[in-house]
């Protein structure tokens, strides 16, 4: 597999698939580059060797349509910033042919938003998977992104795919691409290969004690991981809204907060698989709860009290928010000596000031096993903003720019973007 470091992309136009998905206010400011400042190392590389850039993206879910408020020439400004040069825009990524061979070394070129095309995604529009001729129009659409993978393909010498916060979708950019490209120009960027090599270092180069951290609302969506890690990890702590599942699970009373009933049963089987593998399973025992959470401004309503329970005795019209002082002293113990440690999803509702202890104290207790020797990754979009609000990003070894990715990692799959470029 080419690797970016010793690739010489020299005269060479450089297609690069990057995730520059960053989040927007109303006025179309970008409030966090941290996307952009980690595809900064791969883009200034080709620069630098005398490469062209042709730059792709998507930015948000515009479902195959054209949407404004979507559109990445917002931030081609603050790309030409980052990079310390003028940036061209494309208007319609796959109408960029003419702008692509014009460019000279050292130029860089912004392709429109990949998904205001629904080839990008390859997914059959305005048919339901019910219907009868939902095969026909899946085999169709994935004809067209063929096609559309080829024209931008076309703009190019050579493949780069940087965007691991994407590389578990196999979308026309990220996965479909690399086909028209030889063995020996395409390649991982840097920033994906550094997401790679985190990845293996938690799942594959295990210096123990291994600890992972699992938040966040719900059991079922971490289930493949949780069940993927209890093969590997010495401690597993599960916090966040999951904790009244499994509280539920063995009887408890948790007021109003949030539960799967159709879960139960998947906790139990967790609890058995954690006893079977010899894995010390942490849940917490007492939460911070609230009369009245607003979910929608992550804010206490007027009047609202605010009082710790037991997790398992939580009276009605009650709603478990964060960690309680005994968890947090639990999670904390927990991580303490750790070398290696995995957490992804907040212990609680931390976007309010009244619920971010129990995140806090995680964080502070990562960072702390980090300073003894730990390696710690976060991953997921949540625990980031964790770290990042606490002002913990820079005593964590590594934070991951990929949610569902990442996710998709850890839990062992193969990801088609990575595959894509491997050839397999």
């Amino acid at each position: 597999m080419a690797n970016v470091t010793n690739y010489n992309f020299a005269g060479k136009k450089a297609l690069v698939r990057v995730d520059f998905n960053v989040p927007l206010n109303e006025q179309g400011q970008i409030t966090d580059d941290t996307r952009i400042r980690g595809a900064l190392p791969t883009l200034k590389k080709i620069l630098a060797d005398g490469g062209a850039l042709i730059i792709m993206s998507h930015m948000g879910k515009p479902k195959g349509k054209v949407n404004p408020k979507l559109s990445l020439g917002q931030i081609a400004d603050a790309v030409a910033a980052a990079l310390g040069t003028p940036v061209k825009f494309a208007p319609d990524c796959a109408k960029a042919g003419a702008a692509a061979a014009a460019l000279k070394p050292g130029e860089v070129l912004l392709l429109e938003n990949l998904r205001y095309y629904p080839e990008e995604e390859g997914k059959p529009v305005g048919i339901d998977k019910a219907d009868p001729g939902y095969d026909e129009a899946k085999k169709e659409m994935k004809a067209r992104q063929k096609e559309f993978a080829k024209t931008l393909a076309s703009y190019a010498d050579c493949y780069v795919n940087d965007a691991f916060g994407t590389a578990h979708r196999k979308h026309a950019s990220t996965a479909v691409v690399a086909d028209f490209f030889g063995t020996d120009d395409k390649m991982v960027g840097l920033l994906m290969e550094k997401e790679l090599t985190a990845v293996d270092n938690v799942l594959n180069n295990i210096q123990r004690p291994f600890v992972a951290i699992m938040g966040g609302s719900k059991v079922s969506s971490k289930i493949g991981i949780i069940e993927n890690l209890l093969g590997k990890v010495d401690r597993l702590i599960l916090c966040g809204g999951m904790t009244y599942t499994f509280a539920k699970a063995h009887g408890g009373e948790i007021g109003n907060s949030i539960v799967e009933l159709d879960k139960l049963d998947v906790a139990l089987g967790v609890e058995e698989m954690a006893k079977k593998n010899g894995v010390e399973l942490v849940l917490g025992s007492d939460s911070v709860c609230c009369t009245g959470y607003d979910f929608g401004t992550f804010s206490v309503k007027p009047g609202a009290e605010i009082k710790v329970f037991p997790s398992n005795a939580i009276e009605e019209g009650w709603d478990g928010l964060d960690a309680g002082p005994e968890s947090r002293e639990k999670f904390a113990k927990a991580i303490e000596g750790a070398k290696t440690i995995l957490w992804n999803g907040p212990a609680g509702c931390f976007e309010c000031e009244e619920f971010t202890a129990g995140s806090r104290a995680v964080g502070e207790a990562v960072a702390e096993a980090t300073v003894e020797g730990a390696f710690s990754l976060i991953g997921g979009g949540d625990s980031v903003a964790c770290v990042n609000k606490f002002g913990l990003a820079d005593k964590v070894s590594y934070i991951s720019t990929g949610g569902g990715a990442l996710l998709e990692a850890i839990e062992g799959k193969i990801l088609p973007g990575v595959a894509a470029i491997k050839g397999e």
